[in-house]
């Protein structure tokens, strides 16, 4: 089951340079919560410190407290440890590829110390089925490599590879971006019902995938956070006027 991610005073650096200030939000556990805004406004930065994906940037740091469930993530926790609980799906989908559909799922498995063929076999089929992926490929498991697959395949094989080290929150910066319509309807499609497993925290410029997917959405701009809402009233009845002015297309 998802948890639910606790963000107080978040702040955020590129050497000198700050990209995030003073985030404050709760993410409810077993819901998809949505992060819209300009380019350039701190959202990838964002959820790259909720798995502190951040500090892997040369120079690059954060500050403040962000609690996923009880885990402590700045304070005490290895990053691995908190990775293991925290996937992450990219823009663009990177799986291996000069690794088999099969390899590329029990990847993180393996480095995880997992050698047991047929829980491997188990896990990654699970997997699979979860990512809607499973019908798609079960007779080249093991014949063709992820690279082989369509783009839209390649991002649900990459959420497959997130889902089978059975974590806890699901991030997704931009999962859709390069997809097309079809392939961005099944991706979307999949958000909804892994919600019942895991709580998701999506990266999205796109205003309509925000409203069908995520319960609740939050308005960044500069660095900040502007309003954080259930989704519905976001994009109905904004509280700022700078939320409905990005919303309705005057900027951004």
């Amino acid at each position: 089951m998802g948890v639910s991610i606790e963000v107080d005073k978040l702040n955020a650096w590129f050497g000198k340079t700050q990209a995030l200030y003073d985030i404050t939000m709760k993410v409810a556990a077993n819901h998809a919560t949505a992060i819209i805004g300009p380019s350039g406004c701190g959202k990838s930065t964002f959820v790259r410190c909720l798995n502190r994906m951040h500090e892997t940037v040369p120079e690059a740091r954060a500050a403040g407290s962000v609690h996923i469930g009880e885990l402590n993530v700045y304070n005490g926790s290895s990053a691995v440890q908190i990775r293991r609980r925290i996937g992450m799906v990219f823009q663009k989908p990177n799986p291996f590829p000069t690794m088999s559909i099969y390899d590329n799922v029990a990847a993180g498995l393996k480095l995880n110390g997992y050698n047991n063929r047929k829980k491997l076999d188990e896990i990654v089929e699970r997997s699979l089925k979860l990512s809607a992926l499973w019908d798609e490929v079960k007779d080249t498991l093991r014949k063709k490599s992820g690279a082989s697959l369509s783009g839209g395949q390649q991002q649900r094989l990459c959420i497959a590879r997130a889902l089978a080290v059975e974590p806890e929150v699901l991030l997704m910066d931009e999962p859709c971006s390069a997809l097309d319509p079809i392939s961005t309807g099944k991706i979307e499609e999949l958000i909804y019902q892994l919600k019942e497993r895991f709580t998701i925290v999506i990266v999205t410029h796109n205003m309509q995938q925000a409203y069908r997917v995520a319960e609740f959405t939050g308005f960044f701009l500069l660095g900040k956070l502007i309003e954080f809402d259930k989704t519905e009233k976001i994009f109905t009845t904004p509280s700022d006027k700078r939320t409905e002015d990005y919303i309705t297309g005057r900027f951004g």
